[in-house]
């Protein structure tokens, strides 16, 4: 083998025993499995609450899936996988320690395979390793410009390794992270489609497939350990909670990468207009193409059509620079303005981040005297509070907590102040939770994300129990208020409940109610 450079060197001793024998054999089946990792205890979830979840819990399948950080050659499954080159012959420091524990058998293996390209994977033997095969596929670089394609391609090769596996009838795999800083692929992103495309392909064909082993190596975990609960939820609460952190491309039914505007339809079956065909006995799919009359007829003006969609883009165009030049108005005005009496009620601040590392800002509602404060000023406090954390995603915490009707400003107040935020707050909002609504309170919330807001109805969620909102949020960055907590014993006050919050109450308590 060639001589090895420091990096791999250092790679090659972690994967040894100080005698310079490699690791043992490790049993996949002594592995823990992703569901039994759940550590916190899970409260009952109220199903009349529960809001639809494109990844639902499934115990059955967090049974099939292992984070595992460690020696993937030391892994007795039916297959691992080695991510290499076109000519299969890749001198990063994983693929080299393969070769090395698997033989000189494994080159020849190789060489028959006749290379491997992008996005394919093709199987070998697993020569002198525990694994009985290996399976080899090529990552994508990646190019900010051709985005799209080096997602699909690593998306290829994940699908393509386990679709291998069925047609080889292998039950157990060992994926080790595909991705490559070195190509230029942003882990996260490729840690993303990792995990959505496996879940993806074990809802459908997983019935053949017995155990997906993520194999990461230190420097991958900080991104599997709080992304995994997003796409394989160990509980309904893990469900709710990862709703409002999923990206907004989770990919198709089968986790591929879509590009909205080339989507199109193709049925396997050309359908023919005006022929003896009885439309009313074709499959659903084939009455809506023949409704539409998909490719099958070209009837007006379409250029007229094009015409008409471009006069409609200035105008959209013109209304957004609009708003934007509305909101600088007001964001001059009151960086103008000394507003050291409002800041006062600490009605409105950043607490923390959530476990994404992403702001949290919690709104008292008890903490603003809507009746008492010049409502104009408050839009002003709130637009400097905001304008910076709105620059990247964020989290939004209402605490409707024993507020009364002086903390309740009017409605058009809330449609003004939506009105009034430019567009990086609607789309930087991951989640808005409301804790401890009320009754009214939901029907409000309901009316105005309905009629006002609805481009961020589905992000808003209710909540009755403060400790749901540490199943994404450590409860030390969260800076609640004692009287929020001290409540939510007496309404919520299981004993697990009451033993976090004396905690959170006891570190809370320097922050004393001056109203």
């Amino acid at each position: 083998m060639a001589r090895l450079n420091a990096f791999q060197s250092i790679f090659f001793f972690l994967c040894m025993d100080p005698l310079n024998v490699y690791k043992p054999e490790v049993p996949v089946r002594s592995l823990p499995v992703w569901q039994d990792s759940l550590t916190t205890p899970s409260t009952a979830a109220s199903t009349s609450s529960r809001k639809a979840s494109k990844f639902v819990f499934d115990e059955q399948i967090n049974r099939k899936v292992v984070l595992w950080e460690g020696d993937i050659t030391s892994l007795s499954v039916d297959a691992i996988v080695n991510s290499t080159n076109e000519a299969l012959r890749d001198k990063n420091p994983l693929s080299e320690y393969i070769f090395a524990r698997a033989g000189p058998e494994l080159r020849a293996e190789c060489d028959r395979l006749e290379g491997c390209r992008t996005g394919e994977a093709k199987l070998s033997k697993g020569c002198d390793l525990p694994a009985k095969h290996i399976i080899h596929t090529v990552g994508p670089r990646y190019n900010v410009k051709y985005r799209t394609a080096a997602e699909s391609a690593l998306y290829n090769c994940y699908r393509n390794i386990l679709q291998l596996m069925a047609e080889s009838k292998l039950h157990t795999v060992a994926l080790c992270v595909i991705n490559s800083v070195r190509r230029g692929f942003p882990p996260e992103v490729g840690a993303h489609i990792a995990l959505r495309t496996v879940r993806r392909y074990l809802e459908k064909f997983g019935d053949a497939i017995h155990l997906v082993v993520f194999a990461v190596e230190p420097g991958d975990r900080e991104y599997y350990d709080p992304l995994m609960p997003l796409y394989f939820p160990r509980s309904i609460e893990e469900e709710q909670a990862a709703i409002s952190q999923l990206p907004a491309d989770t990919g198709n039914e089968f986790g591929e990468p879509v590009i909205e505007e080339r989507k199109i339809r193709i049925v396997d079956t050309p359908l023919v207009l005006g022929s003896a065909h009885d439309t009313a006995e074709l499959p659903e799919v084939l009455q809506e193409v023949a409704s539409a009359k998909a490719f099958t007829s070209m009837s007006g003006d379409h250029d007229a059509v094009r015409r008409e969609q471009l006069k409609l883009r200035p105008q959209a165009e013109a209304e957004e620079l609009e708003n934007a030049r509305r909101y600088q108005r007001w964001l001059q005005h009151a960086k103008s303005q000394d507003l050291t009496d409002l800041a006062k009620y600490r009605m409105i601040y950043q607490s923390g981040v959530d476990s994404l590392g992403r702001p949290v800002v919690l709104f008292i509602g008890k903490y603003f005297p809507a009746n008492r404060v010049d409502l104009e000023r408050a839009i002003s406090y709130f637009i400097t509070v905001m304008d910076s954390i709105a620059n990247r995603e964020f989290v939004f915490v209402y605490f409707h907590t024993e507020t009364a009707s002086e903390n309740h400003p009017d409605f058009s107040w809330l449609k003004q102040i939506y009105q009034i935020v430019d567009h990086r707050y609607k789309r930087n909002a991951r989640a808005i939770y409301i804790v401890h609504p009320t009754f009214l309170t939901k029907c409000v919330t309901w009316f105005f994300t309905t009629f006002t807001a609805s481009n961020i109805k589905e992000k808003v969620i209710n909540i009755e129990n403060v400790t749901y909102l540490y199943n994404f949020i450590s409860p030390d960055q969260l800076d609640i208020p004692s009287f929020v907590l001290e409540y939510d014993i007496r309404v919520n006050g299981a004993p697990a409940t009451i033993a976090t919050h004396r905690a959170a109450v006891a570190s809370s308590s320097s922050h004393t109610d001056d109203l």
